[in-house]
C-alpha cells in the first residue's frame, strides 16, 4: 500500500462516513478502501477509526491526523499540478468560514464568482456564527465581523457594516416605541453576544457616545436566532444592517431610533501567519482586493 493512498482513504472515510462511499469517491472498492485503512493504521502503529456496524468514528489519534491531512493533501495536489501542468488554474479545496447570514447573502456569491475563474477548484464554505479555529479545523481563511482579538492571525480589511435597532410591529403596539436612548432600559432587549458590547449597547445620540445597559430574557450567539426572536415579538434587537434589512423591507420589523448611531463593525478576512500560503488562498485574497467593494457593501443606506 502507498502511504498517500492510505491518507486519501482515511480522509474520504471520515468525510463520507463509510468505506464503501470512500471507495466510490476514490474509484476503488469499499473492501480495498478498508484494506488500505488497516495498512495505514498498521504503519502508524495506532488506531485512527473506530468501526461499528453503523458508522465510523475517529479516535483521538484520528482527530489529530484529520486536523492536518486534508490541507496536506491539497498542498500536495497544488504542488504536483504546478509541476505537471504549469498553465493550469487554481486547484484543490478552498475552505472558508463565515458568519451564517452574511455568508448566505454575500460570501457564497463571492465564492461563486471566484470559482468561475477556477473551475477545477472545490469550495468548502462553513457557515457558523462562532469563531472557527483555523489551524485545528484546516480552514484556509475566515470572514470575521467586529473587533479582532487573535494576534496569531493575519488579516485584511474588506469593508464595514452598520448596526441598526428594530422590533416587530406587534411588540411596539404592546409595549410602546422608544423615543430616546434611555427608553431602551425599560424594554426587553434581545442581546446578540457576537456583538462584543462590553456590558451594554454603545450608541451615539446627538453626537454624544453613551453605553446603554439593556436587559431582556434572551442572550443568543446567533444573529439569525436574534432576528427570529425579534420578529416573533420577543423584544428589541440590535444587529448588523444586512441581518435586519430583509425583515425591515418586508414589514416584519420596524426600525427603532433611526437617528441613533452605533460604531460600524469592520469586516475582515483572517488567515494563519507563519506558514507557506497555498496558491488557492493567495489567489482568493487577490480576488477579494478587486471584488470587495461590490460584494461587501450591503447597500442598506436607503432604508
Amino acid at each position: 500500500m502507498d502511504f498517500l493512498d492510505g491518507i486519501r482513504v482515511f480522509v474520504a472515510a471520515v468525510d463520507t462516513g463509510s468505506f464503501a462511499q470512500a471507495g466510490a469517491r476514490l474509484g476503488i472498492s469499499g473492501k480495498l478502501a478498508s484494506k488500505y485503512m488497516g495498512a495505514l493504521e498498521d504503519r502508524l502503529g495506532t488506531r485512527l477509526l473506530q468501526r461499528t456496524t453503523r458508522k465510523l468514528g475517529m479516535t483521538a489519534a484520528g482527530e489529530s491526523l484529520y486536523a492536518r491531512a486534508p490541507a496536506w493533501l491539497d498542498e500536495l495536489e497544488e504542488m504536483t499540478s504546478a509541476i505537471n501542468e504549469p498553465g493550469r488554474g487554481v486547484t484543490g479545496t478552498l475552505r472558508v468560514s463565515a458568519p451564517v447570514i452574511f455568508g448566505e447573502h454575500h460570501v457564497q456569491q463571492l465564492l461563486r464568482r471566484f470559482r468561475a475563474q477556477h473551475p477545477d477548484l472545490v469550495v468548502d464554505l462553513r457557515l457558523t456564527d462562532a469563531y472557527s479555529d483555523l489551524a485545528s479545523e484546516g480552514i484556509d481563511a475566515a470572514i470575521r465581523i467586529g473587533t479582532l482579538s487573535d494576534s496569531a492571525l493575519m488579516s485584511r480589511h474588506l469593508g464595514s457594516t452598520g448596526l441598526m435597532i428594530g422590533a416587530s410591529p406587534a411588540y411596539l403596539a404592546a409595549h410602546g416605541t422608544p423615543q430616546c436612548l434611555d427608553d431602551l432600559g425599560r424594554h426587553a432587549c434581545i442581546r446578540d453576544t457576537n456583538i462584543r458590547s462590553r456590558g451594554g449597547w454603545e450608541l451615539s445620540e446627538g453626537g454624544i457616545l453613551r453605553k446603554i445597559v439593556v436587559r431582556g430574557p434572551y442572550l443568543v450567539n446567533s444573529a439569525r436566532a436574534a432576528l427570529e426572536l425579534a420578529v416573533a415579538g420577543e423584544g428589541i434587537v440590535m444587529s448588523p444592517d444586512y441581518v435586519l434589512a430583509p425583515a425591515l423591507r418586508e414589514g416584519r420589523l420596524v426600525r427603532v431610533l433611526a437617528d441613533v448611531e452605533a460604531a460600524p463593525l469592520d469586516i475582515q478576512i483572517v488567515y494563519l501567519a507563519g506558514r507557506s500560503m497555498p496558491r488557492r488562498l493567495r489567489a482568493f485574497l487577490d480576488f477579494l482586493s478587486v471584488q470587495k467593494r461590490d460584494l461587501f457593501d450591503p447597500g442598506i443606506a436607503t432604508l
